[in-house]
């Protein structure tokens, strides 16, 4: 019984993984679409990960995207809470430290993606300043 459990929380979390990555593709391509300059994907550092970071224009843009494949429980930005949002701005602020970027202009974007994997379809959502 056990091993089935474990095969199951294993196979969830690698389709909610696809299913992320294959958002944050959708993602950068949105946002090249829309005239950002897409400067680093998936920035990890010891405390977590940024998705997305871009230029739009003058500003430094960090980007987190949410993807679902159903809006039942909420769309897919409304899943960024307080807690997330402080870590979101821990690491922008790490980043603008490590690459020197005290001067710059910088904001939290968010994009919210749903999927419909029956038929291929989704919807992009991009808002700027989020937070």
């Amino acid at each position: 019984m056990m091993s089935l459990l474990k095969h199951l929380m294993i196979n969830w979390w690698r389709v909610k993984d696809n299913i992320g990555k294959t958002g944050e593709a959708l993602a950068s391509g949105y946002l090249k679409r829309q005239g950002y300059e897409i400067l680093e994907r998936n920035y990890k550092t010891k405390i977590g990960e940024i998705d997305i970071v871009a230029r739009d224009g003058k500003a430094l843009v960090f980007v987190e995207v949410k993807t679902r494949q159903s809006d039942l429980y909420g769309l897919p930005e409304e899943a960024i809470n307080a807690k997330k949002m402080r870590k979101l701005t821990q690491l922008a602020e790490l980043y603008i430290k490590r690459k020197h970027l005290y001067q710059t202009e910088a904001r939290f974007d968010v994009v919210g993606i749903l999927m419909d994997c029956g038929n291929g379809s989704k919807s992009i959502r991009l808002t700027k300043n989020a937070f």
